[in-house]
């Protein structure tokens, strides 16, 4: 979860998981740079833009290593301004509880939203997601208020 993704690096390696088989969900509020799936070489990776009545600024990282989820919060995007030319903050949610609320709470509503989301296309255009047929919208940021988060 991050605002802008535009590092080279940083989506190469991405990249390089999709095509070892990762599933990949990304959130990026605006710039994004990566093209998913694209055959042979983001097949397995979602990107969801996310524009509603806040403006959102956490940057989020969950990786779930196997039976070892890891979730990481800070202050950068992944741009190489941010990334080579800043001091910038990442550090690792040690606690279970803090760790299970953001994958919860945050992350899992923000990627089933239904009102506020967009997603990338393979050709980088967006599409607004929608509801299945015979499902309720979902706002993220509306169950975020309802739930205090």
């Amino acid at each position: 979860k991050m605002n802008n993704l535009v590092d080279r690096q940083s989506i190469e390696a991405l990249y390089q998981a999709s095509h070892a088989g990762v599933r990949v969900e990304l959130i990026v509020r605006t710039v994004s740079a990566l093209r998913p799936r694209v055959p042979g070489v983001s097949e397995t990776i979602r990107v969801v833009s996310l524009v509603g009545r806040f403006l959102e600024h956490s940057r989020i990282y969950y990786f779930r290593n196997g039976n070892s989820p890891e979730v990481f919060a800070g202050s950068a995007d992944l741009m190489p301004r941010n990334l080579d030319h800043r001091v910038e903050v990442l550090y690792p949610v040690l606690d279970s509880d803090i760790r299970d609320r953001i994958i919860h709470s945050i992350l899992e509503p923000q990627l089933r939203d239904t009102v506020n989301a967009w997603d990338e296309q393979p050709d980088g255009t967006y599409v607004r997601v929608q509801p299945r047929e015979g499902e309720k919208p979902f706002d993220s940021q509306a169950w975020s208020i309802h739930n205090g988060i």
